[in-house]
């Protein structure tokens, strides 16, 4: 008889675990998309193209690579790129290895402008790295929770507890965000390498008004100005925005 149940009850049990997977599958679908493999998941929200998307991340990657490849240990470099505009930070040994690394990325492939914000120095401790892996989490929750933000469109890298931002946004769009990261304790100054759209090319890029409602009667008050050297080539817009810290 008790026999009888279990059999009974096996192909219910099934049902029950199939369902659950096919539900949790759908629910991932809306939010991401990509290929075979994970390292080539692409965010819907981005307002860039999944090919610039996936387009970015190669071109990051093979900078990050070959640089590191060249340089050795002696360097840490970390490469970030969106919209074909590639950001460098890490550490170098010296000058002339800095030099080399804005070389060797201006010759990856699709690489439009690079900025090099290495520093000049021994390669930081882990602590400090451990720190910017941290600041770069607090970051994008507090992108996520501001206003007028559209933060799945927007990159974020942390070196030496300076916040880089990168993305395509409206005037506003870059302030508000600017402000939001400059507001996370721990932030020592925040760099904006922002292309600047309008409102009407957000709204066209978002599909939909709600991701680019900027209320652009009240922006955030940003104070701009020198302060981060980069070696930058080729390219339009992109430039390097420093926003310090109040």
């Amino acid at each position: 008889m008790i026999s009888d149940v279990r059999t009974a009850a096996r192909p219910l049990m099934l049902a029950a675990a199939l369902s659950t997977a096919a539900l949790s599958l759908s629910a991932c679908a809306p939010l991401i998309m990509g290929g075979a493999a994970a390292t080539t998941a692409v965010v819907v929200t981005d307002r860039r193209t999944s090919g610039i998307q996936l387009e970015d991340q190669n071109m990051a990657f093979k900078a990050q690579s070959q640089i590191s490849q060249k340089l050795g240990e002696t360097a840490r470099v970390n490469a970030m790129a969106y919209g074909g505009h590639l950001l460098l930070t890490g550490d170098v040994p010296t000058e002339e290895a800095k030099s080399q690394a804005t070389a060797i990325a201006q010759g990856v492939e699709n690489v439009k402008q690079v900025t090099n914000q290495l520093t000049v120095g021994p390669i930081a401790s882990f602590g400090v790295r451990s720190n910017d892996t941290w600041l770069t989490s607090k970051v994008k929750t507090a992108l996520i929770n501001t206003k007028y933000v559209p933060s799945g469109t927007i990159a974020v890298t942390t070196d030496h507890g300076v916040v880089y931002l990168m993305g395509k946004v409206t005037q506003a769009e870059g302030d508000y965000a600017a402000n939001a990261t400059a507001d996370v304790g721990g932030v020592a100054r925040v760099v904006k390498l922002f292309e600047t759209i309008s409102r009407e090319e957000a709204i066209r890029l978002s599909n939909s008004g709600s991701q680019s409602n900027t209320a652009t009667e009240t922006k955030a008050p940003i104070e701009s100005g020198a302060g981060a050297a980069s070696d930058n080539a080729g390219g339009t817009g992109g430039g390097v925005e420093v926003m310090p810290i109040k």
